[in-house]
């Protein structure tokens, strides 16, 4: 019994696009009528096409697919299922901190939103991050640039982070800086490299809040003011640089809002 390449792909579900892809590979070898070039595929390549399904639906690509089905010895197939394999646990462990990441991110953003301007005592867990940014001017130098190339990679697992200086934040000038930061746990699990200028940042107290900016160019140093009202009235003074990250970026009565955790380092007042 002989098959059309219509036939053949209505019964294997693939393109005819593919079926030439597999013809010009050696996969098959379909007769062909000399007084219409139509192709005439028997049981025996439809055999051939279906392994070749068998390994693709694995996830191999069909380059790789075709050459599996006409070139590979037993040792090589059994090779490449091994490689198939860890690339596959790799995924999988992405896939699994990505949902741990997102269902996390969830939990931010309404914790962020229910504490706008709202101020309690606790330990910021430790943290790495770098600087890429200064008021409204980015370092493009190259090893920064390269830098915040790799960085880019590994979110949505870094954050974008800013930090205020102490004097900027108790009122003398306004300056401000942006950057990059992750989680000390994600260091060794997508093998960070922490050589300078990435900073780590220490387990401390801090004042944590949240705030609101809407607007371009509304991110001030001014919007933690609330902060030193907080630590004056509980006895506290600001112990180096405000910190944080930003949680979203939404629309907001037809304005860029973005919502900021915040993070200002304190010790009891002498």
């Amino acid at each position: 019994m002989s098959y059309k390449i219509g036939e053949v792909a209505r019964i294997l579900g693939i393109s005819a696009d593919l079926l030439r892809y597999y013809e010009e590979k050696g996969v098959v070898s379909p007769a062909k009528d000399p007084q219409n070039n139509y192709r005439y595929y028997d049981t025996w390549d439809i055999n051939y096409l279906i392994d070749c399904l068998w390994y693709k639906n694995f996830g191999f690509g069909i380059d790789q697919v075709a050459s599996m089905v006409t070139e590979y010895s037993y040792d090589t197939l059994c090779d490449s299922l091994d490689d198939k394999s860890e690339e596959l646990r790799a995924s999988i462990r992405r896939q699994e901190l990505l949902l741990q990441r997102i269902l996390k991110f969830q939990e931010r953003l309404v914790e962020t939103k229910s504490f706008v301007g709202v101020c309690d005592l606790r330990e910021c867990a430790s943290f790495y991050y770098y600087i890429n940014r200064h008021n409204s001017e980015y370092d493009n130098r190259t090893g920064t640039a390269e830098l915040s190339r790799r960085w880019l990679k590994y979110m949505p697992f870094s954050r974008r982070y800013y930090q205020i200086p102490e004097d900027a934040v108790a009122g003398d000038g306004d300056n401000y800086e942006w950057g990059f930061s992750i989680s000390a746990q994600y260091i060794d699990e997508f093998d960070v490299d922490i050589s300078p200028p990435v900073q780590k940042t220490a387990s401390r107290l801090c004042i944590h809040s949240a705030f609101v900016s809407a607007g371009r160019n509304e991110f001030s140093a001014r919007k933690l003011d609330f902060l030193l009202d907080y630590a004056r009235e509980h006895g506290y003074v600001p112990d180096g640089a405000a910190f944080g990250n930003l949680a979203c970026s939404v629309m907001e009565n037809g304005e860029q809002t973005g919502y900021f955790e915040v993070w200002l380092p304190v010790r009891k007042a002498e």
